[in-house]
């Protein structure tokens, strides 16, 4: 069993360092570069809130780093120290990445509201698929093996799902800082590259979910 699940392991781990890399890199590149208009990410943030309408939306400063993320129980932005107060390229990026998050929100985005309902379902999937298919081969019983697989599929739809979230939060990022042309074209572009690696971890997130769950749909069937 462990032996055939090797190559899995392996993709994810260099998947990860790669990406990871890839977003590091980029983040710091443009955490250095001054965001033309002068504004901070929170500041950026709040025009692109208030420009939907969008003006009860709180934005509030968090620990940690990259921590940066949309609450839509608490309809607040929660965003790091450094993307908070940043007036960088990096920062305006990210906070507006997040503010897209809260649009889809308020329009009723249909895969953000999808993603929102498979919540409970993937943590739990998540969290007890492995222990069920490996107690289902240790005694022998492939119903647990089956049930196993089906609430680790649970968790990769909404993996799947998130994609297209994440996706549309960019798009929306960027038009905001594309509006006016106020920004020069290589800050869109710098912004774009950021966002572009952030998308990339969950692209490869998903693509090792995905192979995990062939591997499991094998175990089922022997």
């Amino acid at each position: 069993m462990f032996g055939s699940y090797l190559p899995i392991l392996i993709i994810a781990v260099v998947l990860g360092l790669v990406t990871q890399g890839f977003v590091n890199s980029s983040y710091r590149r443009y955490s250095k570069v001054a965001l033309a208009t002068g504004q901070s990410g929170a500041e950026f943030a709040r025009y692109m809130l208030d420009s939907e309408g969008l003006n009860h939306v709180g934005i509030e400063m968090v620990s940690g780093r990259l921590t940066d993320h949309y609450d839509p129980r608490a309809d607040v932005l929660r965003l790091s120290e450094d993307v908070y107060r940043g007036r960088t390229v990096a920062a305006a990026g990210i906070a507006a990445h997040e503010a897209g998050h809260a649009v889809q929100h308020a329009h009723g985005f249909a895969f953000a509201r999808l993603r929102q309902v498979l919540v409970p379902t993937a943590n739990i999937g998540s969290s007890l698929a492995f222990p069920l298919i490996l107690a289902g081969l240790f005694v022998g019983f492939a119903g647990l093996i089956t049930l196993g697989v089906i609430m680790f599929a649970a968790a990769v739809l909404f993996q799947v799902v998130t994609l297209p979230v994440e996706f549309d939060a960019s798009r929306r990022a960027l038009a905001a800082l594309n509006i006016g042309n106020v920004l020069p074209a290589e800050q869109v572009r710098g912004a774009r590259t950021v966002l572009t690696a952030a998308a990339l971890t969950y692209i490869a997130a998903t693509l090792v979910a995905v192979l995990q769950l062939l591997y499991y749909l094998g175990l089922s069937r022997r």
